[in-house]
């Protein structure tokens, strides 16, 4: 699979969806690949990067950035709350707002820098409990309380339980994000991202199937 394989699969879901086309970014997972596979993905004209760890993006994407011009870079994994000042620098879009502290503690520092990125609420749609997000009784709720900190929300992100059906978990949550007014909606990896576009997506992550398989070791 290619990235241009990738773009071509999401054009023609969002045709058979009725989509318009170019309504749904692909987000190219970039963590923990080697920089070499990155920047031939930069080379290609693809500009838009998601990250799961603030440490390894604060050092692989400012120097990134100054070669490349135009990234768009979002958190899309766990986001403690002693790295939230560090995010805020770097990332224009974080999809993992899941708990009512980070919304404080966000709320307080885009106050006092006046700098926020697209805020995605995080929804826990399988009630997993190793899993973060909101559980879906409480969604409405948090949405609301974090509103009324004034964090300007952009939509809501899930990941389905491994080896669940994901439709309902996508259905879920574009139903929530229709009842509370958001646009965004941040579903869909590499497995289902087709499945995330007919029922709705804004926004697929999409890694592997882009850069190869990732070692960890």
């Amino acid at each position: 699979m290619s990235l241009t394989d990738i773009a071509a699969r999401i054009r023609a879901a969002e045709r058979e969806a009725g989509r318009a086309p170019g309504s749904v970014t692909l987000i190219a997972v970039s963590k923990v690949q080697p920089l070499g596979r990155v920047e031939a993905v930069l080379e290609q004209g693809h500009r838009v990067f998601g990250e799961n760890y603030v440490q390894e993006a604060a050092g692989k994407w400012p120097a990134l950035r100054d070669r490349f011009p135009g990234v768009s870079l979002h958190m899309i994994g766990p986001l403690q709350s002693n790295k939230v000042k560090s995010a805020l620098e770097l990332f224009d879009a974080i999809h993992t707002l899941d708990r009512m502290s980070l919304a404080t503690k966000l709320a307080r520092l885009v106050a006092e820098h006046g700098r926020c990125p697209e805020l995605f609420v995080q929804v826990n749609t399988g009630e997993e409990p190793q899993k973060a997000g909101v559980l879906p009784r409480d969604a409405d709720a948090f949405i609301a309380e974090c509103r009324a900190m004034g964090l300007g929300l952009s939509g809501l992100m899930c990941i389905p339980p491994e080896d669940a059906d994901p439709k309902p978990h996508f259905a879920v949550l574009a139903d929530m994000a229709a009842r509370n007014g958001l646009a965004g909606l941040s579903m869909g990896m590499s497995a289902d991202f087709e499945q995330a576009i007919a029922a709705g997506a804004t926004h697929v992550r999409v890694g592997s199937a882009i850069f190869g398989a990732r070692d960890y070791g």
